[in-house]
């Protein structure tokens, strides 16, 4: 629950403190007097959207810390550790400063928390009804929403929305390749034909440049051939040859090298020389009787080069990287090929996921069709209470397997009242009569409370428009439900205040250059007092009083 709340600069409130207790605490005060802009904090501090106008005029910035009792809220305990936040012990502190700029700033426990994570975790602590849900409650998505609420239907909820998603992801591709489905065939129709055309030519690993070596030795194979034999000849075979005269040349200063040993090393240059001119003549001789004059082979050489040329000028790439442009194509095609792009098999998995939506949102149709039975039920008894006595509240849950697929669900639900006896059901956004509709809107807050286990509720002028014993009923029933949690409640009734645990006065304190606001926690005489005023309005005679306080002692 919430157990204290500090508020600095925000609105008219200079500072306030404000030590919040269990039970039922009523709110209350003069028209103007700020009631209302506790709640407006609390909203802040939870996640609300802010701007400048919520600082206190003159000042930098407001700022406002929420304390929050978490022993009895386990999931805001789990939340905390997924987020990785550190708790307090048992108590959570919330904090939340706008600047005067507009710009705004949060923490959880210190650490810096966004406006997303301040609802999330409000929405597990803090239920809050507005003096205007009735407006809200004429919509259609806020009355499915109230009803699922009451259902706790989350996880019906989730699992609907998982299997929409599913479903519409495969229909939404499925629709793509029905449209696509010729541009598809005729993109793989064409794939297949590059693949087997690059695969036909097999070009091999450095092929290119093996090929323009051999058609470069064999268009001039005989100039090679008739250079080669020449060399064998001018080397080793024609007489004289170099062979032969470095032979004789290699005898004279052998002769030579007996009379002076400085020759020596001349002589085995010389001796290594002639060795490696014989093999080099070996070579060449080798060489050109190795070459073979091959028009053929030449003509074939050619014919390869140029189909490769004309492969990769028609792929718009080099030689070399044919191979790379063949893998590129294959693994599309393997892509085009596979369960990604088979339409039939798509299908099928549609229907699957159609099959598989249908279900969730036929399990979540059945929860809704239940919970609105025990709803409507607790609804129209409370309008009973309300002094609408012989109406009759409804809520029609439609399932129809014809309606289009929604994230939350195939139904269609609409909240229908009948509020005289003998008067038909009508849709809620059709009863003309604004009290009859805040008396209804009333109802529904009081019976959904009662299913909602957030540990704290807050009522901002829900009671608008009723008064007299309805009043006191009202304030009974909020009574009732500040007996196993908070509930705090802005009123203007006499009648739901003295209902209260604990009752606050709210008071405008005017300066001579500010206006602010300030909060009292009222002992019992002064409740007497408050609740007088209430009653009798400026002037509070010995009868008021006198009421006021028999009215607290009943409410007690």
């Amino acid at each position: 629950m919430l157990t204290h709340i500090h508020i600095r600069d925000f609105a008219i409130i200079d500072t306030l403190e404000l030590e919040l207790h269990s039970g039922m605490t009523a709110l209350t005060g003069e028209t103007g007097a700020g009631k209302s802009i506790l709640l407006d904090a609390i909203g802040l501090v939870l996640g609300d959207k802010a701007d400048s106008s919520t600082v206190r005029h003159g000042a930098d910035k407001a700022e406002i810390t929420l304390s929050v009792d978490i022993t009895q809220t386990p999931s805001a305990r789990v939340w905390l550790e997924a987020q990785g936040i550190e708790g307090a012990d048992d108590t959570c502190i919330l904090r939340r400063v706008i600047s005067a700029q507009g710009k705004s700033r949060a923490w959880i426990n210190g650490s810096p928390a966004n406006l997303t994570q301040l609802r999330e975790l409000g929405e597990q602590l803090v239920d809050i009804h507005g003096q205007h849900e009735h407006q809200s409650l004429m919509k259609k998505d806020a009355q499915r929403q109230m009803l699922d609420a009451f259902a706790d239907n989350d996880t019906l909820l989730d699992n609907t929305r998982r299997a929409w998603s599913a479903w519409k992801k495969l229909h939404e591709r499925v629709t793509l390749l029905s449209s696509q489905n010729q541009q598809h065939q005729e993109r793989i129709d064409l794939l297949r034909f590059q693949s087997q055309e690059l695969e036909a030519l097999a070009l091999q690993p450095n092929e290119t440049e093996q090929l323009d070596e051999e058609l470069n030795r064999l268009a001039n194979a005989e100039q090679l051939r008739s250079t080669a034999a020449q060399g064998y000849a001018q080397l080793y075979d024609d007489e004289p040859s170099l062979y032969s005269a470095l032979g004789r040349l290699i005898h004279d200063l052998a002769q030579q090298a007996r009379v002076d040993a400085h020759l020596e090393p001349s002589l085995e240059l010389l001796t290594s020389a002639q060795i490696q001119l014989q093999e080099a003549a070996a070579q060449l001789r080798d060489y050109a009787e190795s070459l073979d004059i091959d028009p053929a082979r030449l003509q074939a050489v050619e014919n390869r080069i140029a189909d490769i040329r004309s492969l990769a000028r028609k792929y718009r790439t080099e030689p070399p990287e044919l191979p790379a442009r063949l893998a590129h194509i294959q693994q599309e095609l393997a892509q085009l090929g596979g369960g990604d792009y088979d339409l039939d098999a798509l299908e099928q998995q549609l229907q699957a996921a159609t099959e598989t939506y249908r279900e969730q949102a036929s399990l979540l149709s059945q929860a809704r069709q239940q919970a609105a039975q025990q709803l409507s039920a607790g609804v129209s008894q409370a309008m009973q209470q309300l002094g609408m006595q012989g109406g009759k509240f409804a809520i029609q849950v439609v399932h129809d397997a014809a309606n289009a697929f929604q994230a939350t669900g195939m139904d269609s639900i609409d909240f229908t009242v009948s509020a005289n006896p003998g008067q038909p059901l009508k849709p809620l956004m059709k009863v003309a009569s604004g009290g009859e509709l805040s008396r209804i809107s009333l109802a529904i807050q009081m019976i959904a409370a009662q299913k909602v286990t957030l540990p704290a509720l807050i009522f901002d002028e829900v009671d608008t428009g009723i008064g007299g014993g309805i009043a006191e009923v009202v304030g009974k029933q909020l009574r009732t439900l500040g007996t196993n949690r908070q509930v705090l409640c802005v009123t203007h009734l006499p009648q739901v205040a003295s209902q209260a645990h604990q009752h606050y006065k709210v008071t405008k304190i005017k300066g001579a250059e500010y206006t602010s606001t300030g909060i009292v926690h009222l002992t019992q005489t002064q409740r007497v007092e408050e609740v007088a005023r209430m009653i009798g309005g400026m002037e509070i005679t010995h009868a008021t009083r006198a009421l006021a306080k028999e009215m607290l002692t009943t409410g007690s």
